[in-house]
């Protein structure tokens, strides 16, 4: 009984606590972790206030925990004002323009579409984001992925989408070269 809990009981419970998650992503790129990288805006399709600027900021640190040490936020004169509309496309054309003049090599955007917590009694935390790395250069897309987490009631809505996009970002410099 003790041997049948330890290998099949015990890591589908694990599995459970893990919280629900949906992940998809193209082959990553052979990139070069030493070039200069750049963190562009990031859309945010979501009723929440800046999540956004709080996806950027925490995908600015798992950039450099994955070892990106030439690294670089866009500027606050590209910060998008408009409440209601959102002009994303102009904003990520204009931080592409900015990249280019700083020499960059490669650009981290994407797009939050759920930043909340959910209705009801546990009010458990639910993250969607889209992720994509840009080529500075032409502006092709090389890897692009998207996934959705939700949480258990009492972790933090930034630890669900801190653990999303640690998986998302490691997908996409799953092939890098240092």
């Amino acid at each position: 009984m003790n041997a049948f809990f330890l290998r099949l009981v015990l890591p589908l419970a694990l599995a459970l606590l893990a919280g629900c998650s949906t992940l998809d992503h193209s082959a990553a790129p052979a990139v070069d972790g030493k070039a200069l990288w750049v963190v562009l805006p990031f859309a945010n399709n979501t009723e929440t206030p800046l999540a956004g600027s709080r996806a950027e900021a925490i995908a600015e640190s798992l950039l450099r925990a994955q070892g990106i040490g030439k690294l670089r936020r866009y500027p606050a004169a590209l910060q998008q004002d408009a409440l209601f509309e959102p002009g994303d496309r102009k904003q990520l054309d204009a931080g592409l323009a900015w990249a280019r003049e700083e020499g960059a090599r490669y650009a981290l955007t994407g797009s939050v579409d759920e930043w909340r917590y959910k209705v009801g009694v546990d009010g458990e935390p639910a993250v969607g984001i889209a992720l994509s790395i840009v080529d500075v250069a032409s502006g092709e897309t090389l890897w692009s992925g998207a996934g959705g987490k939700s949480g258990w009631s009492r972790e933090a809505l930034s630890a669900v989408a801190q653990q999303l996009m640690r998986k998302l970002i490691g997908a996409g410099l799953a092939a890098r070269q240092n």
